[in-house]
């Protein structure tokens, strides 16, 4: 085992690390297990994760189910091609997510993350509009303040100044931006929010194969909740004008926003639906992009008569198998309960900064809180301010925010929102 600094070192000299620097790059903290809702660092060190691991370990580290389920796949086989050969695990996850997602969407296409799964939803809506006799739809719409991922197509469909991609702007396909739904979730609807919307996609709905918008929470974008009026008016649009729905539901699916996805909220069904993250409990990489069987005949009936995409690790057994152990666990226990109760946890634990006066905001829905500032914070120093305090958060831009293990006590999440509380108060 290597000691902590020579791990520290190593990595300084080859790894590049997710919005980071290569040169001088700030301070990371080596892990040594996890288990529950805590990290073990390498020197001892206990943090309660308030990240759920970019919002995937929904049932904490080191879930028994999941990890027998794993033991028990890896002795028949990790991975096998899916171009030809079928396997259990993912014929029944696909079952399965046709059976509780939103109505409709009996087909189900696997990929190997979030941003991948996005590229085949974009893929679909082009190949679905190209089959059927509409090749001018090939531009995408979408609202300001989203975030889909970091590869071509999703970033294209990304915020461009607040999306972290604006560096590429010159590189990527130009897509049509409406503004952000202005009304909060909670707050009093009105129709004139999505009125600029309706007027971009009327007028160009002869060049619009699909919407993509991230249902009721945009997430790394700006953690932003907006009324479910907004979406059930979206769908009517997108309806009218023979326009697809994409529904991110990378971030939201699996019960983070107090229904099992975010459309429920609205009583919506997309055409296209992206899943991720959570998936698999956060054990495994792995998304899926499901779609109505309408848009898959289409697909298969058009020139050249199969989708156009496959990824080598597609379907992996493994990640399969993680999911459905996840999904069952999921579906087996109260999370409802347990997501209120956080909730309620959330929205007790992160009141008083209401009150300081670097604070602009502070929202909860479901197992997600926010706390938003004035201004960005420094994320040379942030974190240690956490660590020091015995949990983890990953703030970015204006935003510190969490996003528990569904598992979480509520003195873990009482201690969690308290060190949220201290270190916004220390801020200048």
């Amino acid at each position: 085992m290597l000691t902590a600094d020579a791990l520290i070192a190593l990595d300084r000299a080859h790894v590049f690390h997710p919005y980071s620097t290569f040169i001088n790059p700030p301070p990371v903290f080596p892990v040594a297990s996890a288990r529950g809702v805590r990290i073990t660092l390498s020197d001892g060190r206990e943090l309660i994760d308030g990240m759920s691991s970019w919002w995937s370990v929904i049932h904490g580290y080191n879930a028994p189910a999941i990890n027998a389920a794993l033991h028990d796949q890896i002795e028949r086989m990790s991975h096998v091609m899916f171009g030809g050969l079928t396997h259990e695990p993912a014929v029944l996850l696909a079952e399965t997510l046709a059976r509780i997602t939103p109505p409709g969407l009996e087909a189900v296409f696997f990929a190997d993350s979030g941003s991948v799964s996005v590229e085949v939803a974009i893929k679909m809506a082009l190949q679905c509009q190209i089959s059927r006799g509409k090749p001018a739809k090939r531009r995408l719409l979408t609202v300001r303040g989203g975030y889909h991922g970091d590869t071509f197509g999703a970033m294209a469909v990304c915020d461009p100044v607040t999306g972290m991609h604006s560096l590429f702007t010159g590189s990527l396909s130009q897509q049509l931006f409406a503004p952000r739904p202005a009304v909060r979730f909670g707050e009093e609807w009105s129709n004139a929010d999505i009125a600029e919307l309706a007027t971009l996609l009327v007028a160009q709905a002869d060049e619009i194969a699909a919407v993509i918008v991230e249902p009721i929470v945009q997430g790394a974008g700006g953690m932003w909740f907006y009324h479910p009026a907004w979406l059930t008016a979206l769908r009517a649009l997108c309806d009218a004008h023979d326009v697809l729905l994409i529904a991110d539901e990378i971030a939201t699916g699996f019960g983070r926003s107090g229904k099992l996805f975010a459309c429920e909220h609205s009583d919506v069904a997309p055409d296209i639906l992206c899943l991720g993250k959570a998936l698999t409990g956060g054990y495994m990489t792995l998304a899926a992009t499901l779609t109505t069987r309408a848009v898959a005949e289409s697909i298969s009936s058009g020139e050249p008569g199969v989708f156009m995409h496959g990824p080598t690790f597609m379907a992996n057994p493994l990640a399969c198998r993680a999911a459905l152990a996840s999904i069952e666990l999921l579906l087996a226990g109260d999370w409802q309960g347990r997501v209120a109760a956080i909730a309620r946890g959330l929205q007790a634990g992160l009141a008083p900064c209401r009150e300081l006066p670097q604070v602009a905001d502070v929202r909860v829905l479901g197992a997600i809180g926010v706390v938003e500032l004035k201004r960005p914070v420094d994320m040379r120093t942030i974190p240690e301010a956490f660590v020091s305090r015995g949990v983890w958060v990953r703030p970015f831009g204006r935003l510190v925010y969490v996003m528990p293990a569904y598992i979480m006590s509520p003195d873990d999440l009482a201690t969690l929102c308290r060190a949220i509380v201290e270190v916004v108060h220390a801020l200048d």
